[in-house]
This record gives structure tokens, sequence and C-alpha cells, in this order.
């Protein structure tokens, strides 16, 4: 059940992890931790900390029981990230990426997310995310680039193979290396070295 208006989820350590009892393990509400957190149930953000709605430019209640669809730059990256995450997101597990995100007014800026659900059965029906600001520009260049161009990009940054990005976003491995060498072509480089190093300094 979503908080009444101005309270806030709390979550707890498991009483293993804090050597007590369950009565006297540790609760925590996002809004005493200090990094953006937020709190989504099927993808509705149900609650986030000040951290959090600043790093997009909104007040915390105007994100409660709103779709995380709305802090992405396009309907269709919405998509492809839910796609990706619900294949690597099972319960207990924390899945990773980095991807371009869309703030109150309409700025684009990288960041890591971090997640991790609760349910194996339906990754989406209790998860929580943090989200890491990088320092990373988003360039027009960049922007020229398709929604799956940047996160075949993104992925190929991180030192991913072609069989790893194949596994994470659900292509098959040869539909992978015909996108790569798509985006080699539309950015005017030879090999993967070269289109790292294109990302890294035109976004570095």
């Amino acid at each position: 059940m979503p908080p009444r208006p101005g309270e806030s989820y709390f979550y707890g350590m498991s009483a293993r992890a804090s050597r007590s009892s369950p009565s006297d393990a540790p609760r925590f509400a996002l809004a005493e931790l200090p990094m953006p957190l937020v709190f989504a149930t099927h993808r509705i953000i149900r609650d986030c900390n000040a951290e959090f709605a600043a790093l997009f430019g909104f007040e915390r209640a105007e994100l409660v029981d709103t779709s995380f669809s709305r802090l992405y730059p396009q309907l269709d990256d919405f998509v492809r990230t839910g796609e990706m995450w619900r294949s690597h997101l099972p319960g207990g597990q924390v899945f990773q990426d980095e991807r371009i995100m869309r703030g109150a007014t309409g700025r684009r800026f990288w960041a890591r997310v971090n997640g991790r659900s609760r349910r194996a059965a339906d990754p989406f029906a209790e998860a929580i995310y943090c989200f890491e600001p990088l320092n990373r520009p988003v360039t027009d260049a960049t922007l020229r680039l398709t929604g799956r161009q940047r996160q075949i990009l993104a992925l190929v940054a991180q030192g991913r193979t072609n069989a790893e990005i194949a596994g994470a976003i659900g292509l098959s491995q040869r539909t992978v290396e015909a996108h790569r060498l798509r985006l080699s072509r539309a950015v005017g480089v030879r090999n993967s070295a070269e289109l790292v190093a294109w990302f890294l300094a035109e976004n570095g």
C-alpha cells in the first residue's frame, strides 16, 4: 500500500544482517538515506527521497504515484529498458545499466542505475533503484543515435562482448554485430577500440 501524503516507506535490515531479533532490526525511510533512491511497483514510483527528486528537478510529491516513463527521453527508451531489466532482475539479484534520462526541464543526463527486486516471479512487482548521475555530457552526436544504438554503445564502453550484449538486451549475437557495424559507420570509426574511444571523447 502506498504511504499517505507526507509519509514514506520504511526499509528494514534483515535480522541476520543486523545480528538482532527481527523487532530490533534497523529500519530506514528513504528520506534518511543520502543517495538518490526510489521504490517502485510495476514501474510506478511509490516512494523516493529528496535526492532522487532533485536529480530530476522535481519535488517528491510530483513524482510519487507516477510512471517512470516521464523520466525517459522517449517512450521507446522506457519500453526497451523495461524489456532488458525484466529479463535480468530476478528476486534478490542486483542489475545495473547506464542510460540517458530526462529531467523536469527536458535536460538529458547520463545515469548509472542499480536495482534490486524482491519478487523472482515478477521482478517489477516491488523493486528499489539507486540512480548515480555520471559526469558524461549528452552531446548532439549522441542524441542523433537511435535509442538501441545508445544502449549498445553504453554496453560496449563497459567492455561487454557481443555475446554478453546479446544476452543483456535479448537479441541474437548476429543482430548485435550488425548494430555495432552500423554504429561504427554512423560515427566514422573502424573498430570497437575506436568506437569506445569516440564515445569516451564525445561524452568525456
